[in-house]
């Protein structure tokens, strides 16, 4: 589903979605994707309230059933939020007009979600919880215009207390702030109108951001510049209303470094697009 998000979502942003992807593909894109979904099972109360939305894949072998509304106990095939999240942005994309989402289901799955910290899981009862599930809770969220499920205080709370000695902003409490979790934790609190409230010192923030350019932009402090923070970072500062302090023609030419004859891109110069490198 997320793979399936990076490569429609490109070739929106390229202006080719509707080029390379035919209306028939399209329909079987939308079925396909409905087909994931984890509906409640019609029973009261329902073992599934706690595993509703989207999961990544057909791996499991289920039936295929893009229309239908209630399924069997998901306990071992459960949705997970990201997955919930890029699902619809694929549908969107597709230009689907979610009707066949379930949007209560999913609002009171993200209920089960929420941490009394308010933090959120990515799936019920997992140990993962990190500021990536609270930006991808907070954009189903906004996406289905369905803030129920979410306890906007607790929340924002919470990313105060990600924020680090240096006011980035970390994936977990007391750990180093990261370029990808500060985008995740900013989005979020855009998303639930929270900035001024949330954010521990603004203009030191948007200091660090700047400081993670060197050519493109690093992750974290005195590592190398990888192509994937020129998203992190730079939308990170769009929506800090900063992105002008950046140096764009240093950033264009890091990119195209990273651009290879084949086709893609590689976080870095030196990486083929796809490697995967630690």
């Amino acid at each position: 589903m997320t793979l399936a998000f990076f490569c429609l979502g490109a070739l929106s942003l390229l202006g080719e979605l509707d080029e390379q992807v035919t209306t028939e593909n399209k329909k079987d894109w939308i079925d396909w994707i409905y087909a994931q979904q984890v509906l409640p099972t019609g029973q009261i109360p329902d073992p599934n309230e706690a595993y509703c939305g989207f999961r990544g894949s057909s791996w499991s072998g289920r039936k295929f059933e893009p229309t239908a509304t209630t399924c069997s106990f998901q306990h071992y095939d459960s949705s997970h939020i990201a997955n919930t999240y890029t699902a619809l942005l694929n549908l969107l994309l597709l230009g689907d007009d979610l009707s066949r989402v379930n949007r209560q289901a999913i609002i009171k799955t993200i209920r089960k979600l929420q941490q009394e910290d308010g933090s959120v899981a990515p799936t019920y009862g997992s140990l993962e919880i990190d500021v990536r599930f609270i930006f991808c809770a907070c954009a189903v969220s906004f996406i289905l215009n369905d803030w129920s499920g979410i306890d906007i205080e607790r929340t924002t709370d919470h990313i105060k207390r990600l924020q680090s000695y240096e006011y980035a902003i970390a994936q977990c409490p007391n750990q180093e702030a990261h370029g990808g979790s500060t985008f995740c934790g900013v989005a979020a609190l855009a998303l639930m109108n929270k900035l001024k409230e949330g954010l521990v010192d603004k203009d030191k923030l948007i200091e660090w951001c700047l400081q993670r350019q060197v050519s493109g932009f690093q992750g974290r402090p005195n590592k190398s510049p990888d192509v994937c923070y020129g998203f992190w970072i730079g939308a990170s500062l769009d929506i800090l209303e900063s992105f002008t302090l950046v140096n764009c023609q240093e950033l264009k030419a890091f990119l195209l470094e990273c651009q290879h004859k084949i086709g893609g891109f590689g976080k870095d110069p030196d990486s083929f697009p796809g490697k995967i490198s630690r």
